[in-house]
């Protein structure tokens, strides 16, 4: 609405007219770049001119204007991954899921019944609906020793648990429910399969809370901070820290390639500390012979 100061009795006649249809009217960012005035025909239905005040029918606004409200945080596109990890199975993935709608909170509530009752079919068409929302947790777990297909995999795994545990008497969305066993699916599969060496699992647990306060802490100190530091804001020994630090660093293999022509690989470098060494070696056969030698004088 261009010159609002000027039109300030017409801006809260308009105002008044949003909120009483139950339309959220939001502020542009500071950084936002104007629209450009939208010119509106006097004869048309949306308006009416009366001299300088221009008159809105509710009924026919909201007939007439759609609002897009905003999307649903599982409501994923490829355009939400990055293009490093997306690949052609991917893409085919994200946009067969996409056909199936998303639903409301009476159709969870009703799927939910029939669920209780052994429809499969209901069962699978929660399933389906939920699946963007997998995806949308799924992608936050890169990077830790699974791909983005094998996490979408156990995350649609915890989506069938949780569809076969939903209470809908508790009055929640399925999708905030089922977050959470998607959640420690993929959690649980990372800390079962992502490493050659398995940890356990509260080990595992215990190195993501390390991770979590590790940031909390380099955040509120200005630098990382020291075992010590750490292991007292996690009540854990300095001790049992580090050895739980230790475990939790990865292998790398003997054949490892290394050099500039990687013609040599890292086995060829590392010492056997149970075999003997060339010095040794060349010392003992020396001793050796000479001891023959000495045996043949006598």
């Amino acid at each position: 609405m261009p010159e609002t100061e000027q039109n300030e009795d017409l801006l809260n006649e308009v105002m008044g007219l949003f909120s009483a249809e139950g339309i959220s009217v939001l502020e542009a960012p500071p950084d936002a770049e104007p629209l450009e005035a939208i010119e509106v025909d006097p004869d048309s239905e949306l308006a009416t001119d009366t001299d300088d005040v221009l008159t809105l029918d509710p009924a026919v606004v909201a007939s007439e204007v759609r609002i897009l409200g905003p999307r649903r945080r599982d409501d994923v596109t490829v355009d939400d991954v990055d293009d490093e990890f997306v690949g052609d199975p991917i893409r085919l993935y994200l946009a067969e899921i996409r056909r199936a709608p998303l639903l409301s909170a009476r159709e969870e509530v009703e799927l939910a019944q029939r669920v209780e009752k052994g429809d499969g079919r209901a069962c699978q068409k929660l399933v389906r609906a939920n699946l963007r929302l997998v995806v949308s947790i799924a992608k936050k777990y890169v990077g830790r020793g699974l791909t983005l297909l094998d996490l979408i995999q156990e995350g649609n795994m915890g989506l069938m648990r949780a569809v076969n545990r939903y209470d809908w008497r508790k009055g929640f969305r399925f999708s905030t429910y089922a977050t959470w066993w998607i959640r420690q699916a993929i959690t649980r599969a990372i800390a079962d399969k992502a490493r050659t060496i398995r940890l356990p699992v509260h080990v595992h647990d215990a190195l993501t809370k390390y991770m979590q306060l590790s940031r909390k802490l380099s955040q509120h100190l200005g630098r990382p901070p020291t075992v010590e530091e750490a292991a007292e804001a996690m009540d854990v020994t300095p001790e049992r820290l580090r050895e739980m630090l230790k475990a939790a660093e990865r292998p790398v293999s003997l054949e490892t390639p290394v050099g500039e022509d990687d013609e040599d690989s890292l086995g060829d470098l590392i010492r056997d500390q149970n075999a003997r060494s060339p010095e040794d070696a060349a010392e003992a056969s020396m001793l050796k012979r000479e001891v023959a030698d000495a045996l043949d004088r006598m």
